[in-house]
Parts: structure tokens; sequence; C-alpha cells
């Protein structure tokens, strides 16, 4: 058996699950390292998507090549270790209720379709909820990176997955040819569904959050990026990542609605106040 894991925590996380299980010799973990709510998917499935995708993902990511490049290599060796599945396989892709993970989720099914393989679906938040929720505490994870190790058992052991049907499959690779066809390089899950939204669609939440911190210094000071981009991170009802805000604070930078102190090249050395010129703007 193969699974299916988006990000390095999720995949982390079960690899230790199989491992206090006895099972890591038998089932293998592959792991998409790529954050699927942001970023352009157009056409993603050719290489002229895949070539569009890194060119954003650089803008992205910014100087720091390193990263960049160990980002490209990460992907395309993901996609070459899904190719490389053994005809007759099973394959259980571990899916939250996000629209990172249901993105990735309609993505391989698709890169898959035509093999003679068998796919379970584990839906993680729907699995939590029924199996691990505490009655008193209002708790659901964004994605299944948040699920510690000793919760993917429980789901694990209890067969929460769902098996797709030839006609589940069909569905799911007609939903990722349509959204694929879109041009928006941010998601959001609502209502059961993607949705594209516009790329400055948190902005106004960035804004009010860091209002928010400065409300509680004696004057509006700076205050480290990491901060601010933390307190917008820890509020969010999506999992976009902090590459994504830090990306939009830099072009909240560029618009003039935030002043810098420090140097842009990382997010530890540069801190940001709202703008006072913009106060009465926002």
């Amino acid at each position: 058996m193969i699974h299916v894991l988006f990000g390095a925590s999720a995949a982390g996380s079960f690899k230790f699950t199989l491992k206090e299980m006895g099972l890591d010799k038998k089932e293998k973990v592959i792991s998409f390292w790529d954050m699927f709510s942001i970023g352009p998917i157009w056409q993603l499935h050719e290489d002229i998507g895949v070539k569009s995708r890194f060119e954003w993902m650089k803008g992205c990511i910014g100087d720091e090549f390193v990263e960049y490049l160990d980002y490209t290599q990460r992907f395309e060796k993901t996609i070459q270790q899904l190719k490389s599945i053994p005809q007759e396989s099973h394959i259980f892709i571990w899916s939250s209720e996000s629209a990172h993970e249901q993105t990735g989720l309609r993505y391989i099914i698709y890169l898959l379709k035509g093999n003679k393989m068998d796919f379970t679906v584990i839906n993680t938040t729907k699995a939590y909820e029924e199996l691990l929720r505490v009655k008193k505490l209002k708790y659901t994870p964004l994605h299944t990176g948040e699920i510690p190790p000793e919760k993917l058992q429980i789901i694990y052991e209890q067969d929460y997955g769902k098996f797709l049907s030839d006609h589940d499959k069909e569905d799911l690779e007609k939903e990722w040819l349509t959204i694929s066809e879109s041009q928006e390089t941010l998601r959001i899950w609502r209502n059961g569904r993607i949705h594209g939204v516009s790329e400055d669609y948190y902005d106004e939440f960035i804004i009010k959050k860091a209002k928010k911190l400065h409300s509680k210094q004696k004057s509006t000071e700076f205050m480290k990026s990491a901060r601010l981009i933390g307190e917008v991170i820890g509020h969010l009802d999506e999992y976009v990542g902090d590459t994504f805000i830090e990306y939009r604070l830099k072009k909240l930078i560029e618009a003039g609605v935030f002043e810098v102190e420090g140097n842009l090249e990382a997010m530890r050395f540069y801190s940001v106040r709202y703008s006072k010129t913009n106060s009465t703007n926002q």
C-alpha cells in the first residue's frame, strides 16, 4: 500500500505512525511538499503549467535561490514518484477539507488516470470530527499536518477511508480539468468546493491584524514582520502558509500601506508598521 500526504509535517507524522505500528517497511509514503492553495495551477498536468507555477513561486519565495531550487527539485521528485507507482497498487490519499489538500487530491487523481490502481481517500477533517473531537473543545485542524501521529494512528486503524469507484474518479478528474483552467493564484474551500479568489483576498485581514497589534502598543511602533505574519496565520480559516502571507505583506509595503525598517531579504531581518498616511483610507 502507498500513502500520499500533503506537506512535510503530515508526511513526517504519518511515517512515525507507521514506524510505531511496525509497518514502515511494508507501506510507502509519498509526500507532496507543495502548497496547493496558493500559486497558479493552470494546466499543471502539462509541462507549460509546471513552468508557469515555478515562475510564480520564484517571485513569491523571492531572492532565496536555494529555497526555490529545493522547491522545484522536490516537486519534480514527487511527480516522478507518483508516475513510478506500480500498476495494481492501492493508494491511500490523506486529505483534509482545505483548498490545499482538496486541490492536491484532484491533481493526483488526474495525473494517475488510466492506471489500474485502487484509490481510497481518507477525509482527515471528518475523521477527526467523528473519531477524535473533544466535546467541549471547538477545534478542527486546518490541514492533516496539524494532527499528531497518535491520532493519525487511530484514524488509520478505524479504516475510515472511502474507496473510490470509477465514477468517483471520473468526477474528480473532471473537477481537476475545470479548476486547472482558472488563472487565480489563491484558492479557498467553501461549502464543499474549491473557489479561486483574487490574490489580495487576505490583504484587509493583514491590515486588521496589524492595527490590532498596534493597539496594544503605547505608540504606533515598528513590529517584527514575523510577529505580524504569525498573528495572521494563527487566525486564518484556511491553510496558505507564511511564505504567501509574507509575499502579500511585501506587496502592501510596495503600495505604501506599510512602512518598513530593515532588510527585506528575509523575514527575520525587517520590521513593519501600518502607515499613518493610509490610516484615514483604511
